[in-house]
């Protein structure tokens, strides 16, 4: 006897998924669809969960305009705007660990976004990455030391910790017919900048004007694009440690722009 799924249900799997895994999606996702309901980013919607799958609500896509890039970068200034309890924190109603893709990542709260994101976010990638062979330690060396001027607190701003999907390349924006939905989040406490990195690093349909309107949304100053390599570095540290030393050069490269 076979069971049949509902088509309108899309289920994620993975059987060796360790323990919390597609729980903290779901706490994610969650935790993002309370900004939605303010206005904020679409993001999918959880149907259930369970150790080793995720059931979400099924995508009909579109292609991408210009009108629904233009209303992401909208949105995601009211979902960062939401807030978040400190740099580091986990979405509300988890506790447990983190991931980004597959790699386990800390949440743990900081005042500091500097320290926060040097040593919970770059750090921990730089030395998997060194340790696998994916990055020789005169790289790592270069990017330690930037690291020791974000943990001091040398590119920390006045913004409030920010809602942030943590996890946004443009593979995790889904355009449908109702507008761009997110996908797959890290969800946590952060610096919204950190989003608009990850999607600057890998590209995304009508990139330009997502930035554009988040910027004016969000009053960001002049020249705000300088920061985009400060941000970029976690994505590429963790993108060296898992598929290998092709993305060490744009890590170090990275490291060396915000030097």
């Amino acid at each position: 006897m076979s069971t049949r799924r509902d088509p309108a249900v899309h289920r994620k799997t993975w059987p060796r998924a360790p323990e919390g895994y597609f729980e903290a999606e779901a706490a994610g996702l969650r935790w993002l669809a309370e900004a939605e309901r303010l206005g904020g980013a679409q993001v999918v919607e959880v149907v259930a969960v369970a150790r080793q799958h995720i059931d979400l609500r099924r995508l009909a896509t579109a292609p991408a305009t210009p009108a629904a890039a233009a209303a992401l970068g909208e949105a995601l200034a009211v979902t960062h705007s939401l807030g978040a309890p400190s740099f580091g924190s986990p979405p509300a109603g988890w506790t447990g660990d983190a991931w980004i893709g597959r790699q386990r990542q800390r949440n743990e709260p900081e005042r500091s976004w500097g320290r926060y994101f040097a040593e919970q976010r770059v750090r921990p990638f730089v030395r998997k990455a060194v340790d696998v062979g994916h990055l020789d330690p005169a790289g790592a060396a270069v990017i330690d030391a930037v690291c020791d001027r974000i943990a001091a607190g040398e590119y920390d701003d006045d913004r409030p910790p920010a809602r942030i999907h943590g996890d946004l390349w443009s593979g995790n924006v889904i355009f449908t017919p109702d507008g761009a939905v997110l996908i797959d989040p890290a969800a946590h406490g952060g610096h919204g900048v950190t989003d608009l990195a990850m999607l600057a690093l890998f590209g995304c349909p009508h990139l330009e004007v997502i930035l554009s309107r988040y910027a004016d949304a969000m009053g960001l100053d002049r020249g705000w694009e300088r920061l985009i390599p400060l941000h970029q570095l976690h994505p590429l540290a963790t993108h060296t440690a898992s598929h290998g030393p092709g993305y060490a050069r744009g890590l170090v490269e990275a490291a060396r722009a915000v030097a």
